[in-house]
């Protein structure tokens, strides 16, 4: 018989109360001595005392936030469906209509940092669906959450530390909200990428990347210029093989060659035609696959530029980098 059925009128959630009240005492009072040594080293940094007292006034764990963190699924997805759900026809309709809604700004932003508007447009639409999902967490207390868990600790507490900068420069706190993980606004930018790259379009202030749509595209051009976008080239393409095939030794980020070889090698466009043939451009042919499962062999095959490895500097993922320039493509077809 269960320990708790020996025991009248206690119900289970009580029971687990009795059971579990003092441990989550002594958790919540574990929690209280972090947070107040934390508290001391922010204000030893010279974040303010308001700050302080306005960003950490009666945060607590967020269970929801550690469930999420640890209950990350495995990716094992095929690019062809990653791509079919994040790179939807209305996904497309969207981002044209922002294009042309925002046609002025983008072109100011575009001349000013030299990255093209369908790129600054599909990064949002990759990272938000255009501003609509950028998390529903206060990210103070999420990342709170992660600093005290102690599984990345050093890490998301150096963020947390960001985040309270942010609000020392005049970000309201209850303004600050983002995923489970602290990624914040359209771009989805941890702290430390806003403090280094976050870019207030007009006026003064602190840059607004959640509601103001000058701010997010300035800050996510300047962001991927100064990782390296070059104004003067694309992310990269979809190639076919030539009919005898190509060495597989060749496929891989490493290997690099330019155009005009790779159009020597018989690769060509997904239209057919020849690749451009530039010698200035270095390019890596890759195959679209998790490299496990079914999926080995099977990808599709790209071929991807300089850019294509700015786009892996935002986010470290094949597939992610590869839907963006893809989204970014048919953003400006008719």
């Amino acid at each position: 018989m269960a320990f708790w059925r020996k025991l009248p009128g206690i119900g289970a959630a009580a029971l687990w109360l009795v059971l579990n009240g003092p441990a989550l005492a002594d958790q919540q009072e574990d929690f209280s001595t972090w947070l107040g040594a934390l508290r001391n080293d922010v204000l030893i940094r010279g974040i303010s005392q308001a700050t302080v007292d306005q960003a950490l006034k009666d945060i607590q764990p967020i269970d929801r936030v550690l469930e999420l963190d640890r209950r990350q699924p495995e990716f094992s997805m095929t690019f062809e469906a990653y791509r079919d759900r994040v790179v939807t026809p209305a996904r497309v309709a969207d981002g044209q209509q922002i294009l042309r809604q925002n046609k002025a700004l983008l072109a100011e932003v575009s001349r000013q940092f030299g990255v093209p508007p369908r790129v600054l447009v599909a990064m949002t639409g990759i990272e938000s669906n255009y501003g609509r999902n950028t998390g529903g967490f206060s990210v103070v207390p999420a990342l709170a959450t992660l600093a005290y868990d102690g599984r990345r600790s050093q890490y998301f507490r150096t963020e947390l530390i960001n985040a309270l900068k942010i609000i020392d420069r005049g970000m309201p706190a209850q303004s600050m909200q983002g995923s489970w993980a602290g990624a914040m606004g359209q771009c989805q930018f941890m702290p430390s990428t806003y403090l280094k790259y976050a870019r207030k379009w007009k006026g003064e202030g602190t840059p607004d990347i959640w509601r103001d749509q000058g701010d997010v595209f300035a800050s996510a051009a300047n962001y991927l210029s100064q990782i390296g976008w070059k104004g003067n080239e694309t992310w990269g393409r979809p190639v076919l093989l030539p009919k005898h095939g190509i060495a597989e030794a060749l496929i891989g980020l490493d290997g690099r060659r330019s155009l005009k070889e790779w159009n020597k090698l018989g690769l060509r466009q997904a239209n057919g035609k020849p690749l451009p043939p530039r010698k200035d451009i270095q390019a890596s042919l890759i195959r679209a696959e998790t490299g496990k499962g079914d999926d080995v062999g099977k990808g599709d095959l790209y071929l991807v530029y300089d850019n294509f490895r700015v786009l892996l500097k935002w986010n470290r993922s094949i597939f992610f980098a590869l839907a963006a320039g893809t989204l970014a493509d048919r953003l400006e077809s008719k």
